[in-house]
């Protein structure tokens, strides 16, 4: 089978990877010359530990693939760092404790970390905090890295092309496939199109379905010079139990009514994550902004909020700040939906709004979508 994969980013290049895994042939349409939008602008974490129980199982499926991918294409980064949430009040170590003892916490490899625990674990963590929750199973990705090492892998195959800077202007039926138009002019024709367009909501996307059940966030994050020392593990703050529906319960609830987040934080909707990149820096980050026009530049004092959070936790002033950047991903609206899939036709799908769990499920959301069109 041919397939067209409209869309460059990781979503996109799951479903090409596990369509050439399949034995078939894939052409792949990228507007830009290298993919730009949230796959890039990601912490290119694998994040297992707050995911919700209906989600779980398909999570840690894509954490193994993960796993098998990044030992067939070593260029991707993955390395199985695991993570740390670091919890500074009572509150939110009564969330961490029910978390470590939950029905779950197995599976996700929770373990509750006494601060002592935490530094034989994680030496670069010499600041203030309770206790660490450990998961063992969060991973990490080199983001800007994965999607060339991955391509680089399937051209390989002799199955896969990759057009870059190639914008695909329409999709028609044919009855029995589909054929694509780019705006060089040129047709590209296949079995099964598969448009994987991200946060771009309008233009083709909804020329094929019409208004989806999507909504898109806009986040901002940092990067620093090198740490000077290894930080193996991700971090995150105990706001992150706010925000991540695999920590849900009366605990949480008692953290929101009992302990106020800061003005900043509140304001831009904000939890801290870190991950250091294999170059030595780290990526800080994150807000969360759901009303659109989103602006065009980008707010300071979020970026105060998490260099004071992080230093607190590291014990030590951060390196300076060699990058900001703001990105837009693309969130499904059905709280039950962890991708939309949208029919044209038989021969045409559309499908987005992973959320923030994009490179997360991304190899999983692939092999997902080839069963369920029996590829």
């Amino acid at each position: 089978m041919r397939l067209v994969i409209i869309g460059g980013g990781i979503l996109g290049t799951a479903h090409a990877l596990a369509a050439i895994g399949r034995g078939h042939e894939v052409v792949q349409l990228e507007r830009e010359p290298e993919a730009r939008g949230a796959t890039v602008r990601n912490f290119g974490l694998v994040w297992v530990s707050g995911r919700s129980a209906p989600e779980l199982e398909l999570t840690l499926r894509s954490r193994q693939l993960w796993e098998e991918i990044g030992g067939r294409v070593p260029g991707v980064g993955f390395r199985p760092a695991g993570s740390l949430t670091l919890v500074r009040t009572p509150a939110e170590l009564a969330v961490a404790e029910a978390a470590a003892a939950g029905p779950t916490a197995e599976q996700r490899g929770f373990e509750l970390l006494e601060p002592e625990q935490v530094q034989a674990l994680e030496p670069a963590l010499r600041g203030k905090f309770l206790a660490g929750l450990h998961c063992s199973t969060d991973a990490a990705v080199e983001s800007r890295q994965a999607l060339p090492a991955l391509r680089a892998y399937m051209a390989g195959s002799g199955r896969y092309t990759f057009h870059a800077g190639t914008e695909a202007r329409a999709v028609e039926n044919t009855g029995s496939g589909a054929v694509v138009r780019d705006d060089q002019g040129r047709r590209f024709e296949a079995d099964l199109v598969l448009v994987c367009a991200g946060a771009a909501h309008t233009g083709l996307t909804r020329d094929l379905v019409g208004e989806l059940p999507v909504r898109r966030v806009r986040l901002q994050m940092m990067q620093t010079a090198p740490l000077g020392e290894p930080l193996t593990t991700a971090i995150a703050d105990g706001d992150s139990f706010r925000y991540y529906p695999g920590f849900a319960g009366p605990q949480v609830e008692a953290l929101a009514r009992e302990q106020s987040q800061t003005a900043t934080a509140a304001e831009h909707k904000m939890q801290l994550l870190c991950v250091q990149r294999l170059h030595g820096g780290l990526t800080i980050g994150d807000t969360h902004e759901y009303t659109e026009p989103f602006p065009f530049d980008v707010d300071e004092a979020p970026y105060e909020h998490l260099t004071a959070v992080t230093e607190e936790l590291l014990g030590r002033k951060l390196p300076p700040i060699v990058r900001r950047w703001a990105g837009v991903y693309s969130q499904s609206i059905d709280p039950d939906a962890l991708v939309t899939r949208a029919r044209a036709d038989d021969h045409i799908w559309v499908v987005t709004g992973p959320g923030g769990r994009g490179m997360t499920l991304g190899p999983a959301l692939g092999e997902e979508t080839a069963d369920l069109l029996n590829l």
